[in-house]
């Protein structure tokens, strides 16, 4: 097969997910794909440091008052906007006006709910001069969850909030040139003025390539120059592409976490016990040595292991005789399970055939389907599954994704769109995780997230697989490839392009 080049103008980055918009502030979905192309365009307040500590992207400085309930950010000088126009206050303030105008997905993360009425962490949010904005919130302990927060929030100049979906403007390290919707393709040229030094790589290409086989045949001929942490790539082929002349495959820690979620309200897996089977039936360190061939690290916690709150819970070892156990205890009656997961993941497909091969050795009737993206999203959001199998990106890194993925308060529904996909509901986790989220003293926080890892950890909605590695397959011609173990796309900005 050649391995001449297809086109050296752009360089083309392969995204193994379709996305569903360009407007990640305002959508009313989650999509891990958009958050990656998001990164590219857009810079936010405040960042994730290598450790998972929360400092300053586009402010240079952040205090907190003495009561813990004000937050005053300086921002950042010589930030320009990709339209020209210089950041100031005006567009932070514009930005979250718009987000709460909206009220979508991430728009949720900035209130509670009371009673059914929605409680907002802000009180007020001030612009005293063009380089400051202070945001003040209801209680102290409010000031690491919206720090927290503001990481996913794309800071959008003043004006732009109709233009956002089909011409997106931010002050990241790369432009919008244009977005073809039918091939999900977006070009991009480096921002020259961009605040960090411009791009080494002056146009980028996002190509959507689901296909497994297709991405290889892309890779292998230049089609694609560069696929960062490609999940519809199957292990083995990752370590076949590393061998060929033209390629390299580089491998970093990841912290995201790839699970099996169960939803607690859908029979037989309402009965916990069928749900502790399900965990001691998959034998994850053979799947991990097989299958992934040590492309990952078993998790034993939604959150990774070098976390200040980290704690084991309860562990799953591969136990089969145990699991049947479980499921004569439950009056398990062979019922039908329905296993979904999205389509086109060669990776996902390879893998959960050896859970559902794990799970039907151990007694019960597990029937895999796969959905395309977008449908499946919808769907969990409704409740439409019983076990499915994905990764969670970045969010999982602060112990405050507790309270979206297992507190009552965040099933979704007519009102909430994230995270408890589970519709996991026990009041003592409730009330501990409140505790925790309030909890002004880190130690103090600490013991109560064991606390409630200890009691969601056994009740299993969702099972903690393994820690993905960070894998990137390139052509040799791109260099300085630094993944952070978030395995975002923010490193693409110092990539380097040789001829």
């Amino acid at each position: 097969m050649s391995c001449r080049r297809a086109n050296t103008e752009f360089v083309t980055i392969a995204l193994p997910e379709s996305f569903s918009t360009l407007d990640t502030l305002t959508t009313t979905a989650s999509d891990s794909a958009a958050e990656r192309v998001r990164n590219l365009m857009f810079n936010s307040l405040v960042k994730k440091d290598a450790n998972f500590d929360y400092v300053g992207e586009l402010a240079s400085d952040i205090k907190t008052s003495e009561d813990g309930m004000t937050l005053t950010f300086t921002l950042r000088d010589n930030v320009k906007f990709h339209n020209g126009k210089d950041f100031t206050s005006a567009d932070v303030k514009y930005t979250f006006d718009e987000l709460f105008k909206s009220n979508g997905y991430k728009s949720g993360a900035f209130f509670d709910t009371v009673d059914t009425k929605r409680v907002a962490h802000i009180v007020s949010m001030q612009t005293p001069d063009a380089k400051t904005v202070v945001f003040t919130v209801g209680r102290p302990a409010l000031r690491n969850q919206l720090l927290s927060n503001l990481v996913a929030i794309p800071i959008i100049p003043e004006g732009t909030a109709d233009q956002q979906k089909t011409q997106p403007v931010g002050s990241g390290p790369f432009k919008f040139i244009s977005f073809d919707p039918s091939q999900n393709i977006v070009e991009f040229a480096a921002h020259g003025d961009y605040w960090e030094g411009a791009p080494k790589a002056s146009r980028i290409r996002v190509k959507t390539v689901t296909d497994a086989s297709a991405l290889q045949a892309e890779l292998q001929t230049g089609g694609v120059d560069i696929a960062p942490v490609p999940s519809n790539l199957p292990p083995d082929s990752l370590k076949s592409l590393g061998a060929l002349a033209n390629l390299k495959v580089e491998q970093f820690d990841g912290s995201n976490i790839q699970y099996v979620g169960l939803n607690t309200q859908s029979p037989p897996l309402s009965n916990v016990k069928v749900r502790q089977a399900i965990g001691y039936a998959i034998d994850r360190e053979k799947i991990i040595k097989e299958l992934l061939f040590g492309q990952a690290k078993i998790a034993s916690s939604v959150l990774p292991a070098n976390s200040w709150a980290y704690s084991p819970g309860t562990q799953y070892t591969f136990d089969p005789e145990k699991a049947r156990q479980l499921l004569k205890e439950a009056g398990y009656k062979n019922e039908p399970i329905k296993f979904k997961y999205s389509t086109g993941n060669a990776a996902f497909n390879q893998y959960a055939q050896a859970i559902q091969s794990s799970l039907n050795d151990a007694g019960l009737n597990v029937q895999i389907e796969t959905v395309d993206p977008g449908t499946l999203r919808q769907q969990l959001a409704q409740g439409q599954f019983q076990l499915n199998t994905g990764v969670w990106i970045g969010g999982n890194q602060d112990p405050i994704f507790f309270k979206d993925l297992f507190t009552t308060g965040r099933i979704p529904g007519e009102n909430v769109n994230c995270c408890n996909r589970a519709r996991y509901s026990n009041p003592d986790v409730d009330k501990i995780i409140d505790e925790a989220v309030n909890a002004t003293d880190r130690d103090k926080a600490k013991v109560l997230y064991k606390r409630a890892w200890d009691i969601v950890s056994d009740d299993l909605p969702l099972l903690p697989l393994w820690y993905p590695a960070n894998m990137v397959v390139a052509n040799k011609r791109i260099g300085n490839i630094k993944i952070s173990p978030s395995g975002d796309w923010s490193f693409i900005k110092d990539i380097t392009v040789s001829n």
